[in-house]
């Protein structure tokens, strides 16, 4: 099973929430287990891009500072949005040489990867000692739990059902934020007429296109039916399913030509300098429109809640976890401690662009939009994404990009509904 298992990492192609560099560089990837023993602590990650890589530096400085007797190792590896860092993780923990501790995406590419494959230790001493179970919503503890158990902490919340607009673009045209699929189509071919693309896609990577499916699914479905369906509990030749890829196909009537050869910061800077009006993308959009663009919020960009997804939240969260084997496991749980803490949130989170994961963060730390965003993440249906990896299994999720990507270029309905259908057993 975890050869199988092993094999679909490799293949994964589901982005994360990172800006990272195409250029396949790494940072000190390569280690011994544990890389160091007792006085060193290596942090596996992505987080090479602006943003998440001021980030994890702040995050480091400030757990070297208050542990001076501890060095720590970033083994950051760049390219790929992810994919490579999760294909070197997958060699690494196949021959039994983990890092101290890796970054993951809660759900099922925590528990049906790692987890199932009896490669992490639980962390449920760490919660009790911590005093965490109420510090973090329960939905999302259930996230990074599998059979009672708990498994990583998670240090940040992204939301992913979320579109960022042009505003001086959307005044020039007239155009009020639709809250409805065909309010959006409305304002898309008013959009249109005008000359401005309406909404920016950069599907280089499958996944961005994958974020925009999952999203109609959650329109279409609703919160528990969207859950239930990457369940297995309803087919994909359902409706509702089928009527999500034909409101999908008419979204693909509105996006940029070149959106094929384009990653997502490509397709974000469409926005930022009013070539197109609007973009779906995970909230690491915010940072880097904020940090890499120098744009303001609600000045130069504004944002909204899918149309038909208000009080749903499609959450993305990145955690760490304590693999097995390790030779420095009290180390990489003072580490762990560190991340669960609101200091460390605090420090993170504002310079990443997301939330902390917490409910009780300090939120004069965070802009406009994080406070909109933390408000919303305490009050809104919590459903895992299925694009970054949180919903379904890596092997489901491989196969759906795949469809999907075939879906941008043919819009066939029944292909696609097909090749979801035929992909199901692997959820």
């Amino acid at each position: 099973m975890y050869g199988v298992i092993l094999l679909l990492v490799l293949a994964m192609v589901v982005a994360a929430c990172s800006s990272s560099d195409d250029d396949g560089k790494s940072a000190d990837a390569g280690s011994k287990k544990g890389d160091g023993g007792k006085n060193q602590v290596e942090i596996f990650s992505w987080w090479t891009g602006a943003g998440e890589e001021d980030g994890l530096l702040a995050l480091i400085d400030k757990f070297q500072e208050e542990n001076p007797d501890l060095k720590v190792k970033n083994a950051a590896v760049a390219g790929g949005a992810g994919t490579n860092a999760k294909a070197v993780l997958a060699t690494r923990m196949q021959g039994n040489d983990p890092p101290s501790t890796f970054q993951v995406h809660g759900g099922e590419e925590l528990n049906k990867s790692w987890v199932a494959a009896d490669k992490m230790e639980p962390l449920d001493d760490l919660y009790k000692e911590n005093d965490w179970m109420d510090k973090f919503p329960k939905d999302l503890i259930d996230l990074v739990s599998n059979d009672g158990k708990i498994y990583s902490v998670p240090v940040d919340i992204h939301r992913g059902n979320v579109i960022f607009y042009n505003k001086k673009v959307f005044e020039e045209n007239g155009i009020d934020v639709p809250k409805t699929f065909d309010e959006f189509v409305t304002a898309a071919d008013k959009l249109k007429k005008a000359g401005v693309t309406p909404l920016a896609m950069g599907d280089k990577e499958s996944w961005t296109a994958t974020m925009i499916f999952e999203n109609v699914l959650l329109a279409e479905l609703g919160p528990d039916d969207y859950i239930k369906l990457f369940k297995g509990d309803i087919a994909f030749d359902d409706k509702r399913v089928v009527e999500s890829a034909k409101k999908f196909g008419k979204l693909l009537d509105y996006i940029n030509d070149d959106h094929a050869s384009r990653n997502w910061q490509d397709s974000a800077q469409l926005v930022a300098n009013g070539d197109a009006a609007m973009l779906n993308m995970g909230d690491w959009a915010k940072g880097y429109f904020v940090n890499d663009l120098k744009l303001k919020t609600n000045k130069d960009f504004g944002y909204f809640a899918f149309p038909g997804t208000e009080g749903n939240f499609s959450i993305i969260t990145d955690t760490f976890g304590l693999p097995k084997g390790i030779d420095n496991p009290d180390e990489v749980k003072k580490f762990l401690t560190f991340l669960g803490s609101t200091e460390a949130q605090d420090i993170f989170n504002p310079l990443k662009g997301s939330i902390p994961a917490r409910v009780d963060a300090d939120e004069s730390k965070y802009d406009e939009y994080g406070k909109d965003t933390m408000a919303d993440f305490k009050e809104a249906s919590l459903v895992p994404s299925l694009a970054h990896g949180s919903a379904a299994s890596e092997g489901f999720l491989t196969k759906a990009n795949q469809a999907v990507n075939i879906f941008v270029t043919q819009k066939d309905v029944d292909t696609l509904i097909q090749s979801l259908k035929n992909a199901a057993p692997e959820m």
